[in-house]
């Protein structure tokens, strides 16, 4: 029996009692429980067996493997180590603000479990750069770790360029890259920053920080810039068009969402916040599909959005995405998620060249 055998069938009987109590405080000690089992080394028995994965360049970068942390999860980048142990091949942490923020009142996170969903409205609450930037220093994880940037709350929307720049600048010399996230819903106004003409301002401004950071630190970090679900898809080519034009390195696809159609009548249904988990699924993946058809390779897509299984993740690699990222679906499924999406996705990566060779050499369909 493989290690995922009996991680998944603990964490399945642990479950019904972590789903008794509230969320984000259960969210909270399995953080606090994690890192105690890091610190004591039994980490390692929670990640995978070997696994017959091959390396993605990605962003110039070496992912060990395709499958990665989502932000949110760690918004304070505290262990980045002991989530690494789970089998990533990439953690990305934050969303982090200049200063430190409380986020939303409590409570601010539910689930919806007959549809396989969390609602949150956590809204930044982190600790701050300071704090941030010096987990990344110590961390010791060996994959590619993204760090995540924001603007606090309390900064007009017209004043945000200045957030994303003291973040960028604190996390540049830690990061393997770095996320520009302007498509949280639990931000006032954040959104607007996906607009034409605020987009590419940002980015510009960011892109020419970044070239300065270069020079100093003597390697250029790549920035991904992490997009809504809730787009218009009028809007998606131009978003395209530009952080190509901009030199952006990837875009993340996508952000929890606003709408609630898939979870009309169920208990929290209507409860304010981004909806993530299966119910965004879909949409996610029409997102990265839109992309992917129009970059037609030009840039990279980071899938995320409603993977609760293998089929899911391989589902968003065939729409164009060339990494994935789990959130939700760890807090459904337990750290087994992990390697069931790397087993995935690395045998439909076997079976496409195999799949190739047979209609070159005539086979069916040939």
């Amino acid at each position: 029996m493989s290690r995922a055998g009996p991680c998944g069938a603990l964490y399945g009987l642990a479950r019904p009692v972590l789903f008794a109590l509230d969320p984000e405080r259960v969210h909270e000690l399995t953080l606090e429980g994690l890192q105690r089992a890091h610190d004591l080394g039994a980490t390692r028995w929670l990640g995978q067996a070997p696994l017959a994965d091959e390396p993605v360049r990605v962003m110039g970068l070496e992912f060990p493997n395709p499958v990665g942390l989502a932000a949110g999860l760690d918004k304070n980048g505290a262990h980045i180590d002991a989530l690494g142990e789970l089998g990533f091949g990439f953690v990305e942490v934050g969303t982090v603000t200049p200063r430190a923020q409380p986020g939303n009142p409590r409570p601010r996170m539910f689930r919806l479990p007959r549809a396989q969903a969390l609602i949150n409205r956590l809204g930044f609450n982190n600790r701050g750069l300071a704090e941030f930037v010096e987990h990344a220093r110590q961390a010791r994880y060996r994959g590619v770790l993204g760090l995540n940037i924001g603007k606090n709350a309390d900064t007009p929307i017209g004043a945000a360029l200045q957030d994303y720049l003291l973040g960028l600048q604190a996390v540049y010399p830690y990061a393997g890259y770095v996320t520009i996230n302007i498509s949280s819903p639990n931000t006032r106004d954040l959104r607007s920053l996906q607009q034409d003409e605020e987009l590419r301002a940002l980015l510009v401004a960011l892109g020419t920080e970044r070239a300065r950071l270069a020079q100093e630190f003597g390697r250029r970090v790549p920035l991904a810039v992490k997009i809504a679900p809730d787009l218009d898809d009028a809007q998606l080519p131009r978003i395209a068009d530009t952080l190509v034009e901009l030199e952006i390195d990837a875009v993340i696809a996508t952000n929890t969402t606003l709408a609630r159609d898939a979870v009309a009548g169920l208990p929290h249904g209507t409860e304010a916040g981004g909806l993530s988990g299966r119910p965004l699924r879909p949409r996610a993946t029409q997102v990265v599909r839109l992309l992917a058809q129009h970059l037609q390779g030009a840039l990279p897509i980071i899938a995320v959005g409603g993977i609760l299984s293998g089929a899911d993740a391989v589902e968003k690699i065939d729409a164009g995405a060339t990494l994935v990222q789990l959130y939700t679906g760890l807090i459904y499924r337990g750290p087994a998620l992990v390697g069931e999406c790397r087993s995935a996705i690395a045998a439909a990566r076997r079976a496409a060249p195999a799949a190739a060779s047979a209609l070159a050499a005539g086979g069916p369909g040939g």
